[in-house]
């Protein structure tokens, strides 16, 4: 029997607290409901849902649920939140062992007010965390794995995402980029390092930032010239990706009422990586990303919608055809 891949997420975790209600809602004439709480307000609640979050774990409880060795790595407290978060990534089978517990580090932590039409407005607390130089992290583990997967790296930012993409590519690991602000905030760095990422997942308004085009499948043709397997999302306008051999373009996986975005790209992102470093073709990667992140945003929370290993999917609208 082949052994599971090895797969290491590395990147902030959070613990997040939910809030929703009637108020929240953006089709109301007069209704100002975002960044303009006014001082003094008493605004009632329908629901309150406590749940972990953030980038990597997200990514990880993919990972885990369908069947690859997902192991988390970042440097957390012993606050109540950071304990929270890796109580829940063993209970999901992630192997938490290369996280670090120190009194100094502590655990990020957002209130989200979720909006009647599924979006929201975060208010985040970054907790405290590693820096740019990756300090207290066992850069070591990205020795053991096949594939490494950092994301929202926090103060580290850029700096951090280049020590261990540079780390990756000596110890031919490989890695999967779905950049997220902190390495976002600086693009032409960001573009500099793609020679050594093997997957990028991007939505259409990032890949603009790192080359030219208009049309998603433009985008697509030339992010192929920085690394072998590219996809760029468009929300409801859908997803293009290549290998470098085909072209996938796919619609919406399902039309579904839209409880909360939240996660929703780390579940197309992981996603799609938790098949095709499986053997799945691009299609098939492609159909469960979607399947995936149209699945969490039926839920409060970025971990619950998360599919299981052996989920019956349905077909979706798609498009192969050759590169040519």
């Amino acid at each position: 029997m082949t052994a599971p891949v090895k797969i290491l997420a590395i990147g902030k975790t959070v613990q997040d607290v939910f809030l929703k209600s009637e108020e929240f809602d953006p089709h109301k004439e007069g209704k100002v409901v975002y960044t303009h709480l006014p001082l003094g307000l008493k605004m009632e609640v329908e629901d309150v849902t406590f749940a972990t979050g953030g980038n990597a774990g997200n990514v990880a409880v993919t990972l885990a649920r369908q069947g690859v060795h997902a192991s988390y790595m970042w440097t957390l407290g012993h606050d109540p939140a950071s304990e929270t978060i890796l109580r829940e990534l063993d209970r999901e089978g992630v192997d938490t062992s290369h996280s670090v517990q120190k009194e100094k580090y502590q655990a990020g932590y957002s209130t989200i007010l979720i909006a009647t039409n599924g979006e929201r407005t975060i208010l985040n607390h970054r907790g405290v965390s590693t820096d740019a130089s990756g300090k207290d992290l066992d850069f070591a583990a990205i020795e053991e794995v096949d594939w490494v997967y950092p994301t929202s790296l926090a103060n580290g930012g850029i700096e951090l995402l280049k020590r261990i993409v540079d780390y990756a590519e000596k110890h031919d690991t490989k890695v999967m980029l779905n950049p997220a602000g902190p390495e976002l905030a600086e693009p032409q760095k960001l573009k500099s390092l793609l020679s050594n990422v093997d997957v990028l997942c991007v939505n259409k308004e990032e890949m603009q930032q790192l080359v030219h085009g208009e049309t998603m499948e433009e985008l697509v043709q030339h992010g192929l010239n920085l690394v072998p397997v590219v996809i760029v999302s468009d929300g409801p306008n859908g997803v293009v990706a290549s290998d470098g051999k085909t072209v996938v373009k796919a619609g919406m996986y399902e039309d579904v009422k839209v409880l909360d975005r939240t996660g929703a790209g780390d579940a197309f992102a992981s996603g799609f990586l938790s098949q095709w470093v499986q053997g799945k073709s691009l299609v098939d990667s492609i159909v469960f990303a979607s399947a995936n992140s149209t699945s969490v945003v039926q839920y409060v929370g970025a971990k619950t919608g998360i599919l299981h290993k052996g989920v019956k999917l349905h077909d979706m609208p798609l498009h192969e055809q050759e590169l040519k």
